[in-house]
């Protein structure tokens, strides 16, 4: 009987238009006959030269000279304090070059006794540039040249990650338009190699939704060895394997992830010990740093006259705070009543881990963006949180302007305008992280969910049944793992399909 079935033809799948889907991008479309209408058809028409992908590079390529015009002044006078904060154009590069012997040829980790306060991979990053510049010494060309070259590789990460971002979900490409033009790429982009962390990181999630985990997990483990963030992502392939009892995705995740870091850092290790360890005391060391929630309490603590918090109370303060976030993401993550999606969690790990974490530098933001696109892509919700990052970045480059300078009070902006700001972009943040719970505690709120799609970034979690869930609500209803005459599979629909 089912050999004489006839055979249904797949339906193409078409692009999510955001003016036709997204509430606050569809009142900008008047000027041009209004959004899409539910009977149009886009993509079954040639587009001509400007596909999707190609306009996202030109959006990309627009913000990156915004981002590079608004580094000028620093770029014609030179990095000088305290014009840098004033004229917020301030970064690493330049400072790196000068202060740790970049410019006079010292390569980190390979040049016994430098020092460098980074990861491997981007002392690797940062001596190579170095030998890309022309001539010797670090006078204002060289430094100059150092920022130039840094910038122009970042503006193409950041291209490759807009356009992992849209092909990480074939449906909604246009979503990495928030990656192409976001604010906060545009103002902290170049302050750091972040970018090579955060692209990293996009690949890693490429890979793993095409279901090459091991390659997912080689890419984890080199973004990990830019920075320490992008190791986050393993919590919540830890928690969805639980979920869905794919604990071998983990584990060869995991496992490529801990290969690849270690095959980057052992050879340095060997050849340089104290070098490669100073990273990791300078981090447990150091005190609080500009921007966390930690400074703030110490600035207002300082004027009121309360007690400070030192080093190591902040280190072990910060860590149980994160310690008990990723618990309850866990809790949500098992006991949501559809299985959420990676995106989901790893943005909600990393957000908690920008907010209870003892450093909160500029181009952390960063961090963020291209996960919100593929989180939450609500434009919205989007431009209100850039916009309190925006205040941030103009706060903190007042502050220091005013800390640098030893300027009187009336010609800055004074601290509580600063700490303000502070607990805006930490509010913002939060925000953002109650939309996306909301969204997993309630998945007709999702915005991918509402077009039946289950987890398009999920690779082998896609579609998955439960295997481990708890019902808070109705523990009868819970799914456990010696109970193999309940599951229930999540399937592309909307609701999860209990099969008894």
């Amino acid at each position: 009987m089912q050999e004489t079935k006839p055979h249904r033809q797949q339906k193409r799948a078409r692009f999510v238009v955001p003016s036709r889907s997204d509430s606050l991008l569809r009142n900008f479309t008047e000027l041009i006959g209004g959004p899409l209408g539910k009977h149009s058809s886009p993509g079954t028409v040639s587009s001509g030269p400007f596909t999707v992908e190609r306009v996202l590079i030109i959006l990309t390529v627009i913000a990156a000279v915004l981002a590079v015009l608004a580094k000028d002044y620093c770029r014609v006078n030179g990095w000088q304090t305290p014009g840098q904060f004033y004229a917020t154009c301030y970064s690493d590069f330049p400072e790196l070059f000068k202060n740790r012997g970049l410019g006079d040829g010292v390569f980190p980790f390979f040049t016994q006794g430098s020092l460098f306060e980074y990861p491997v991979l981007m002392g690797i990053i940062a001596g190579i540039t170095a030998l890309l510049v022309p001539g010797q010494g670090v006078g204002n060309e060289r430094i100059l040249g150092y920022f130039d070259i840094n910038a122009t590789l970042i503006v193409a990460v950041w291209i490759v990650t807009v356009l992992l971002t849209a092909r990480i979900n074939k449906r909604r490409p246009w979503d990495a338009a928030m990656v192409a033009v976001a604010p906060g790429i545009i103002l902290a982009g170049f302050i750091n190699w972040d970018m090579w962390a955060v692209g990293l990181l996009a690949l890693g999630m490429y890979f793993f939704s095409r279901d090459k985990l091991v390659l997912a997990g080689v890419c984890i483990g080199l973004g990990t060895a830019t920075k320490l963030y992008p190791v986050l992502i393993l919590g919540a392939v830890l928690v969805l394997a639980l979920r869905s009892g794919k604990l071998r995705a983990f584990w060869i995740t995991a496992g490529s992830a801990l290969a690849s870091w270690l095959a980057v850092n052992l050879p340095i290790a060997a050849l340089n010990p104290s070098g490669w360890r100073y990273f990791f005391e300078f981090t447990q060391e150091r005190p609080a740093g500009y921007s966390s929630p930690w400074f703030a309490y110490n600035l207002v603590a300082d004027r009121v006259q309360w007690t400070q918090m030192n080093a190591a109370t902040i280190n072990s303060l910060a860590l149980y705070l994160f310690i008990v976030a990723c618990a309850l993401i866990g809790a949500l993550a098992l006991s949501a009543p559809r299985r959420p999606r990676i995106a989901q969690l790893v943005f909600l790990i990393v957000a908690a881990f920008i907010l209870t974490n003892k450093v909160y530098s500029p181009q952390f933001v960063i961090w963020l963006i291209p996960l919100l696109a593929l989180s939450r892509p609500k434009w919205r919700d989007f431009l209100i949180w850039q916009a309190a990052e925006g205040l941030h970045w103009a706060a903190i480059w007042m502050y220091l302007g005013q800390a640098t300078s030893g300027g009187s009070v009336q010609h800055n902006i004074d601290m509580s305008y600063y700490v303000l700001a502070v607990g805006l972009h930490m509010v913002a943040t939060a925000y953002l992280m109650a939309r996306v719970v909301m969204d997993i505690w309630d998945p007709a709120q999702d915005p991918l969910r509402i077009h039946d799609e289950d987890d398009p970034h999920g690779g082998p979690f896609n579609g998955a049944k439960d295997w481990l869930r708890i019902d808070l609500f109705h523990p009868a209803r819970s799914v456990f793992p010696w109970q193999p005459g309940t599951a229930v599979n999540t399937d592309d629909s909307k609701q999860p399909i209990e099969r008894r």
